[in-house]
């Protein structure tokens, strides 16, 4: 069953945002915590005690809700480009190590961070940003306008 052609994707795009909003907005207001993915992989990682049953259940949820996704919006999230196991491994690695190396993900720095006004946050943001850009344009140059 897909709910793709009964919802617009305006709609979806507004209820996910404001979904990650209100999560980031709770999550510091309950707990004086900042909504990061990288945050929660070191609390697993490092076994705080204390962190570690929260941030696991709250990365088994994120995948977890990208498994029944696809279910819902199956065209949405159909991948046509044929993608290497080990370039998406290598990606992940180099998306981690640059996570520790920036002290944050672009989801602690671009949601928390910014609506905060962390100048060190909109200096992350906009180098992801800058990096994105460049990677895109580099890969459709070389690989031929794809």
């Amino acid at each position: 069953m897909s709910l793709e052609s009964d919802i617009p994707s305006w709609v979806q795009a507004l209820a996910g945002g404001g979904l990650i909003g209100l999560s980031a907005a709770l999550l510091m207001g309950l707990e004086g915590r900042i909504l990061g993915i990288s945050g929660f992989v070191r609390s697993v990682l490092e076994a705080d005690p204390k962190l570690k049953g929260p941030s696991t259940a709250f990365l088994l949820g994120l995948v977890l809700v990208g498994i029944l996704a696809q279910f819902y919006f199956v065209d949405t999230l159909t991948n046509t480009q044929p993608r290497s196991y080990m370039i998406t491994i290598l990606a992940g690695l180099l998306v981690g190590y640059g996570t520790a190396m920036g002290n944050g993900c672009t989801s602690g720095h671009g949601v928390c961070g910014l609506s905060r006004f962390s100048y060190r946050s909109l200096i992350a943001t906009l180098s992801f940003m800058a990096a994105g850009m460049l990677t895109v344009t580099l890969h459709r140059v070389l690989m031929g306008g794809m």
